[in-house]
C-alpha cells in the first residue's frame, strides 16, 4: 500500500477552506484550491487531506451541534463544488488503468466519499464511471452490461442501507462485475463488506485505489458467508421491518403515557420524536439483518451523544428501547439486542433495575 503524500502547507490550506465554507463563500473555496494547485499542491492530497479532511470536520462539528443542518448542507455543497474545480484547473492523465463504476448504495446521499474517490481513480489514471448517490440495483446492473467495468466501487455511509448494499453486491455479482465496498456502512474493519460478500473493502479512498490497481478476484458460485447470515433462519428481521410504523405509533403512544410533559409537544415536536423512534427501528432491524449487537449499541451510542450535545439526557433513550422490547417481546433476538441496548445507554446499574 502507498504511503500518503502529504503536500506542504496542507494545513493551512485547510484552515482557509474552513473558513471559506463554514462563512458560505464559494468563491473563496474556490480559490483556495487553485492557489494550491498553481503553486504546485499534489492534487490528490488536496482531494483527501483538505477537502475530505475539512467534510469530516463539518460532519463532527454538526454532531456537536456547533453547526447547523443548513450549515452543513451549505459547506458539503460548497466543497462538492470545489472538487469541480479540478476539472478545469488540472489536466487529469490519459486513463491507462481499468475502468472502475463508482456508485452509492440505494438510498444513501451521502456521495462526498464516493465523489473523491472517483476524482483520485481519475488522477490515478483509471477511466470512471461516477453514477452518484442513491442508485438503483437495476439500473446499476443495466450500466454494468452496457459498459463491462473491471469493478464496481460501493459506498455506503448509513449502516440501514445494508440490507440493500447486499442485495446490489449480489446483482453486481451475477453480472459478473467484481465489488470493492467502502464506506462507515460496511464498518470499521470492513466486517459487513466480507459478510455480504464483497470481493474487496476499502478504509478509505487511497487504500482502494492502490486495491484496484490490481484485478479483484472474479465472482464465483457456490457457498457464500452470507448465506449463513441469521435472517434467513428466522423471521425476525422482515417481520420488523414492515412492522415499523405500527412500531413507532404503538412506542410513541406509549411515551406520551410514560412522560406527561409530551403531551404537550407540538406537531413538529411530535414529528421530530417519530422520526428518531422510526431510525432506532431501522437499526434494529438492520442489526437483526447481520447479527450483530455492536451495530445496534454503536447507533444508540451515537445518538445519546447527539442528544447530549442538543441539552438532552441521553437516559431519555431507555423509555423508548423498554416500550419497543415490550412490542416485540415475542422475538428472542430483537429483545436481546434491546436489552443489552439499555444496558449500554444507561449503564450496567441503570440496565440492570430496568431489567428488574
Amino acid at each position: 500500500m502507498s504511503t500518503p503524500t502529504r503536500t506542504p502547507g496542507v494545513a493551512e490550506h485547510a484552515e482557509r477552506l474552513w473558513d471559506a465554507v463554514t462563512t458560505g463563500d464559494e468563491y473563496a473555496a474556490g480559490d483556495v484550491v487553485v492557489q494550491a494547485l498553481g503553486a504546485g499542491a499534489d492534487p490528490e492530497s488536496l482531494l483527501l487531506d483538505v477537502i475530505g479532511a475539512v467534510q469530516r470536520k463539518v460532519g463532527q462539528e454538526w454532531a456537536a451541534n456547533r453547526l447547523t443542518v443548513a450549515q452543513e448542507h451549505a459547506a458539503t455543497a460548497i466543497n462538492d463544488r470545489v472538487i469541480a474545480t479540478f476539472g478545469y484547473v488540472l489536466k487529469r492523465p490519459e486513463p491507462h488503468l481499468g475502468r472502475i463504476t463508482v456508485a452509492c448504495v440505494d438510498g444513501e446521499w451521502h456521495a462526498m466519499p464516493a465523489r473523491l474517490l472517483a476524482e483520485v481513480l481519475r488522477l490515478r489514471g483509471f477511466r470512471v464511471d461516477y453514477l452518484g448517490a442513491q442508485v438503483p440495483a437495476p439500473h446499476l446492473v443495466a450500466h454494468l452490461h452496457r459498459t463491462g467495468p473491471d469493478a464496481v466501487a460501493l459506498s455506503g455511509s448509513i449502516a440501514t442501507r445494508l440490507p440493500t448494499a447486499h442485495a446490489t453486491i449480489t446483482a453486481c455479482q451475477a453480472a459478473a462485475t467484481p465489488v470493492i465496498a467502502g464506506g462507515a456502512a460496511f464498518g470499521p474493519d470492513g466486517r459487513y463488506a466480507r459478510l455480504l460478500g464483497a470481493e474487496a473493502w476499502a478504509p478509505d479512498a487511497r487504500s482502494a485505489a492502490d486495491r484496484l490497481t490490481e484485478p479483484l478476484p472474479r465472482p464465483h458460485a457456490g457457498h457464500q458467508p452470507l448465506d449463513d447470515l441469521p435472517h434467513l433462519a428466522d423471521q425476525e428481521y422482515t417481520l420488523v421491518s414492515r412492522s415499523a410504523a405500527r412500531l413507532v405509533k404503538a412506542v410513541l403512544a406509549g411515551l406520551e403515557e410514560r412522560v406527561p410533559a409530551m403531551r404537550a409537544y407540538t406537531d413538529l415536536q411530535r414529528q421530530h420524536t417519530a422520526e428518531d423512534l422510526a431510525h432506532i427501528v431501522e437499526f434494529l432491524a438492520t442489526a437483526l439483518y447481520v447479527g450483530d449487537e455492536e451495530l445496534f449499541s454503536g447507533f444508540l451510542s451515537w445518538t445519546a451523544g447527539i442528544l447530549t450535545a442538543r441539552g438532552v439526557p441521553a437516559a431519555s433513550l431507555v423509555p423508548a428501547l423498554e416500550l419497543l422490547e415490550a412490542e416485540l417481546r415475542d422475538f428472542p433476538r430483537a429483545t436481546g439486542l434491546l436489552r443489552a441496548a439499555r444496558t449500554h445507554v444507561a449503564g450496567p446499574a441503570a440496565g440492570s433495575a430496568v431489567s428488574a
